[in-house]
């Protein structure tokens, strides 16, 4: 399934793209944004595969925002003016799809998505054929550690730091959840909410949308629970 959401301040563009998401077995429609500046906040905390985004938006515009972003997802660009085609490319984006939106030119563009997508999936997995990493190394209080996966129970967003809980000791390290996450083995980890990713194998019990791990209790969030429970049953 590949995550998406939508930004653009024209109703009426956001309908027609979810209308299209929707016709896509393999797409999925997270959030639908009017601005820049919610966006932004939305994509520090929420891992995001594709971002179909306006050019031109009050206060910020999309390829502003586009610079703002340190690490964004993919991006397909929407707008209803062609002079912005060769601009657009700069910023390495998937696509570019002009106003009015016909579904046809939408599946050109999306399936070009998932062709990048499958192809880097297939690079990652022969990288991880040949070279399995099992631990991840933190820097705490002048010194750097080595946490083994498999030590790990949870870890949990603390502001700027995140808190990695192991049975013997509690890291706090000056991270992101976002940027822990993707050092981590995502087979064995998932992202319960916000604010949490929680080792699978170390969960003893789930009821209803909370997950167990030792003597924490832990929420599955709404936009997390497909997911989670896709890792949890593979």
């Amino acid at each position: 399934m590949i995550r998406c959401i939508i930004v653009d301040d024209e109703e009426l563009a956001q309908n027609v793209l979810e209308k299209y998401i929707a016709a896509v077995p393999w797409l999925s429609c997270l959030r639908k944004f009017d601005n820049a500046i919610e966006t932004i906040a939305y994509l520090e905390d929420i891992t995001v595969d594709l971002m179909f985004l306006d050019i031109r938006m009050p206060e910020l515009s999309g390829l502003k925002m586009l610079n703002t972003l340190s690490d964004p997802p993919r991006v397909i660009l929407t707008t209803a003016y062609s002079e912005y085609a060769l601009e657009s490319y700069s910023y390495d984006v998937i696509d570019y799809l002009l106003k009015p939106i016909g579904f046809d030119r939408f599946l050109t563009a999306v399936n070009k998505v998932s062709k990048q997508i499958q192809s880097e999936n297939a690079i990652k997995t022969t990288h991880q054929e040949t070279a399995i990493i099992n631990e991840i190394f933190v820097y705490q209080d002048g010194s750097t550690y080595r946490i083994v996966f498999e030590d790990i129970l949870y870890i949990k967003a603390e502001g700027n730091y995140v808190s990695i809980v192991t049975e013997d000791k509690n890291y706090f390290v000056r991270e992101t959840l976002k940027e822990i996450e993707k050092r981590l083995d995502a087979s064995a980890f998932a992202r319960a909410n916000k604010s949490y990713i929680v080792s699978i194998h170390r969960i003893s019990k789930v009821f209803g949308s909370t997950v167990v791990i030792g003597d924490e209790k832990i929420s599955i969030g709404k936009i997390y629970k497909m997911k989670f429970f896709e890792k949890m049953n593979p």
